[in-house]
């Protein structure tokens, strides 16, 4: 643990937790959570109590992708949810305070499984009850009235998914570090078979079994979702779709080790999406368009890493090999598109 961190100034926080009520007892001291795949993320402990603070990352910003703001006012409406979260403390928009906008919400005590290793140390059984309970809780994310929690405002779901073709073709244009015109082709693909989308929902944007947190005794409860940056009000089948696409072995290269969520001790992609049918009732249409946009945008945050590696801008190791994804992951995109019309 230590008190000097890329993006984080521990005095400046501290004034402002103090201005703004929030009561600090003795020094701050910090820990290296996440080090800028997405967020900056840090554990932050003073003399009682520990909070967890992000911020977006310091260079090779794809705008919509870093916005802890969203994070935070979509966790402050889901208090009291079906969906678990954190509890939220406090939320900085002023850039001069820290040079960046910044969350701070406490610490939700549980296991995180981010690698294989970690997913080793559950059982079979436990897997089982693990991505029962994923898929329940997405589901259950997908029934909230947004507009009774307050949320009506969130984002405009007339038109997403059009406008999500069209955003991640602009943030490849802002990270690419090469030319690849099978990207374009993919980006052309979807753009001329755009569905009709379902009822309107809130979409976390970035589910996967590591941005939960699990009960430290009984890993077939989710005591946190956590990442909400990309959330917003959409397309709910986007959502599964992107759940889906993180079980590809390229989301390794991505995440810069071998991934829990790319285990074959878990549901296939096809079974992912028969569970959810069934808990959350909704009809699964239009199924090859909704996995080309997904691996479509997990190929641009990729290269949106490979961008910040080559830019020095990453803190910690893995970000070496995130470029070498994205072609294999444009592939299994435009493959994806080809399959029969569903």
């Amino acid at each position: 643990m230590t008190t000097a961190h890329r993006g984080l100034d521990l005095v400046a926080l501290d004034r402002f937790l103090r201005d703004n009520g929030v009561p600090v007892d003795g020094e701050l001291r910090a820990e290296l959570i996440s080090g800028g795949k997405s967020n900056l993320t840090y554990g932050i402990l003073d003399g009682t109590s520990h909070w967890v603070l992000r911020r977006p990352p310091t260079a090779g910003l794809t705008p919509s992708a870093h916005d802890v703001a969203r994070e935070y006012r979509i966790t402050s409406a889901l208090q009291g949810s079906a969906v678990p979260v954190a509890r939220t403390i406090a939320l900085c928009e002023d850039e001069s305070v820290m040079g960046a906008s910044f969350t701070v919400v406490e610490h939700v005590s549980g296991r995180v499984v981010r690698s294989k290793a970690d997913l080793d140390s559950l059982g079979d059984d436990e897997v089982v009850r693990c991505t029962e309970e994923l898929v329940r809780v997405i589901a259950a994310l997908h029934d909230v009235d947004y507009e009774a929690v307050g949320l009506s405002g969130f984002g405009r779901p007339d038109g997403y998914v059009t406008r999500q073709v069209k955003l991640w073709a602009g943030q490849w244009g802002r990270v690419k570090t090469r030319e690849l015109s099978d990207v374009d082709r993919l980006h052309a693909v979807l753009a001329d078979s755009i569905p009709a989308s379902p009822t309107a929902s809130i979409v976390h944007g970035d589910y996967r079994i590591d941005n939960t947190i699990l009960d430290s005794h009984d890993p077939g409860r989710v005591a946190a979702v956590v990442d909400w940056e990309l959330s917003t009000l959409g397309d709910p089948l986007t959502d599964l779709a992107m759940m889906c696409v993180y079980r590809h072995p390229a989301l390794d290269q991505v995440l810069g080790f071998p991934a829990a969520w790319t285990s074959d001790r878990l549901p296939s992609a096809d079974d992912l999406v028969q569970q959810y049918a069934v808990a959350s009732g909704r009809e699964i249409a239009h199924w090859n368009f909704y996995m080309g946009l997904a691996y479509f945008k997990l190929a641009v945050i990729a290269e949106g890493i490979n961008h910040r590696w080559r830019a020095g801008a990453t803190v910690g190791d893995g970000f070496d090999r995130a470029g070498e994804a994205v072609p294999a992951l444009v592939a299994a995109g435009l493959e994806s598109v080809k399959g029969p019309a569903s």
